[in-house]
């Protein structure tokens, strides 16, 4: 046992010589011998040998550096010019996930040693789980042992609260613990130990280790408590949760008469807090004052993992609790095998109808596992469903196809699942392929498409219908000069086919004096073009005739007259030197 409560302190150390030979012969000031760190929890120690020198004679100095830090030393805050043998560096506790490095030296006035470099270190890896903090607290019969993590309560290890073991050797004092000792080992912190005697001194010590770890772990100093006269009301026994008529029932032995029963409830989370603080129990719907030793247990409580405890009362006295009990029902379930039946929906698709011949409380908690295969073949496929009604489509026609289910209470490696229900089989409708499921649905989509187009086809139609048939409006009165009618139809037209008049000149050559004008050779020039257009015409220096069998005058006097006459549609203008007629 004193061994098993022996603490072994693990140091870093780097030994040195305190006095190094000079580069000139003589002697010089050397780094401190046998530097370590120790790491308790949350206290960070530096620690090395003291000099041969009078005390305070020679100083130690430290310097730190940490990721991000590179090339850069930073006095270490409590290690500078310490003249003792230790220094506490708790102040890096924020880097006790990271990598450290240290270096230290010696000081004797303005003298000073050369650095000696630490090897580098994690102090979460190079820490000690020191010893934890116990209180106990005694029944007639049992005691209760509540454990404090190690370290502060913003310490490194509350991270992993959730991963310590905890340790528990109790012996009674007067035989000590060579002769009787019981070890228990929880995740809890909170154990109970039953089992004892009344009126008798046990002593208790703790162990909070990690688990998958190698940090050591120091047992607590052992404290001591002794247990109360033995109560007049024994604690009820031999508690238990039993599965009776598809409810869960929560049973206990008791001999005496004429009492009564409270049964309590716990969170199982509750007991993994450590500390001193109480346990919020709760009472059992229904059990709080029962005359039987048993009690149906609330729907409530079924999806929980919880504790349960009970004790008897008669009048104003009342037993010890009893030995806690600790009821799962994922677990302690007993699901009875499914009922499954199969149904053709179509010649694709069968319906999966699943109940239970024995209804349960945790029926509403319950999935499915259905194994579904072709009654002619040996491939199959697994469904997970909550429903217990669905279809199973993507199936081939007038083809047989069986299943088969299990019920399972939860997922994972703790799940519960009842026994395998019957195998029904169902065989698929009639039908085409899986081309006539989209013909349907491809015809529809078809006759759409085509009386989009004939919509679009006909409004097309009637805006051209409108264009011909409906023309725009006249323009203004005031603009109908500038737009004749018959240049207007003749846009309708072809250019092939355009209406024209021929025109020509004709010239007196004869009659023409030797000395003509300006206005002779114009015309001249002219009568030898013969213009084509749409039937407008007009001659120089006159104005347009009516198209008349008369003769007009043209020009200024003795210039001769001109004389027009329409033949037809062949107009000919004939220049004469004087008036004359046609």
């Amino acid at each position: 046992m004193l061994a098993l409560l022996g603490v072994t302190a693990a140091v870093l150390v780097a030994g040195a010589p305190w006095v190094l030979h000079a580069a000139a012969g003589g002697t010089g000031l050397a780094p401190p011998q046998n530097v370590g760190v120790d790491i308790i929890d949350d206290i960070f120690t530096l620690q090395w040998d003291r000099s041969r020198e009078p005390p305070g004679a020679v100083a130690v100095s430290a310097d730190y550096q940490v990721p991000g830090m590179v090339d850069i030393w930073t006095e270490l805050p409590g290690c500078q010019h310490v003249t003792s043998a230790t220094c506490d560096f708790s102040s890096l506790h924020p880097y006790a996930y990271e990598e450290v490095r240290l270096r230290v030296r010696a000081e004797d006035g303005g003298l000073t040693s050369p650095w000696h470099e630490l090897d580098p270190f994690v102090p979460y890896q190079q820490a000690r789980i020191g010893p934890p903090e116990v209180h106990l607290e005694a029944e007639d019969k049992a005691v209760a042992v509540s454990i404090s993590l190690p370290g502060a309560a913003d310490g490194m290890w509350q991270l992993d609260r959730g991963s310590f073991v905890y340790s528990v050797v109790i012996w009674g004092n007067a035989t000590g613990p060579q002769a009787w000792n019981k070890t228990l080992r929880s995740r809890n912190p909170r154990i109970k130990v039953h089992g004892l005697l009344p009126e008798t001194t046990y002593c208790v010590t703790a162990q909070a280790r990690l688990l998958l770890h190698r940090n050591p772990a120091a047992f607590s100093p052992a404290r001591c408590v002794s247990t109360p006269v033995e109560s007049e009301l024994p604690a009820p026994e031999n508690v238990k949760v039993v599965l009776e008529n598809q409810t869960y029932v929560l049973r206990w032995d008791y001999t005496w008469d004429n009492v009564t029963f409270q049964a309590q409830w716990l969170n199982s989370y509750l007991k993994r807090v450590p500390g001193r603080r109480p346990e919020k129990w709760a009472h059992v719907q229904g059990c709080e004052h029962t005359p039987r030793a048993r009690c149906a247990l609330p729907p409530g409580l079924l999806w929980r993992e919880v504790y349960l405890r009970v004790r008897a009362s008669h009048g104003a006295r009342s037993s010890s609790w009893s030995e806690e009990w600790k009821f799962d029902a994922g677990r302690r379930a007993t699901i009875p095998p499914p009922v499954v039946a199969l149904k053709a929906l179509d010649s694709h698709a069968l319906h999966v109808a699943i109940g239970l011949r024995n209804q349960t409380e945790l029926q509403h908690l319950l999935t499915y596992e259905v194994r579904f295969w072709e009654n002619t073949t040996n491939t199959e496929r697994t469904i997970v469903e909550q429903r217990t009604d669905f279809p199973v489509p993507g199936l081939r026609p007038r083809t047989v196809y069986c299943a088969a289910a299990r019920a399972l209470l939860a997922a994972g490696p703790r799940s519960q699942h009842s026994g395998p229900s019957n195998t029904a089989c169902a065989r698929t409708a009639a039908g085409g392929g899986p081309g006539a499921r989209l013909a349907p649905g491809l015809t529809a989509t078809l006759a759409a498409l085509a009386a989009l187009l004939v919509l679009c086809a006909l409004a097309a139609a009637g805006k051209l219908a409108h264009y011909v048939f409906f023309p725009a409006g006249q323009p203004p009165s005031a603009l109908g000069e500038y737009f004749p009618e018959e240049p207007l139809k003749n846009l309708l037209l072809p250019a092939s086919v355009e209406r024209t008049e021929p025109c020509c000149v004709i010239e007196n050559a004869d009659t023409r004096s030797a000395g003509g004008t300006r206005g002779d050779e114009d015309h001249k020039a002219y009568a030898s073009q013969t213009s084509q257009d749409s039937g407008n015409y007009s001659i120089e220096d006159g104005s347009a005739g009516s198209g008349g069998q008369g003769g007009e005058e043209l020009g200024p006097p003795g210039a001769g007259l001109v004389a027009r006459s329409a033949c037809g549609r062949e107009v000919c203008v004939t220049r004469g030197p004087g008036p004359r007629g046609l």
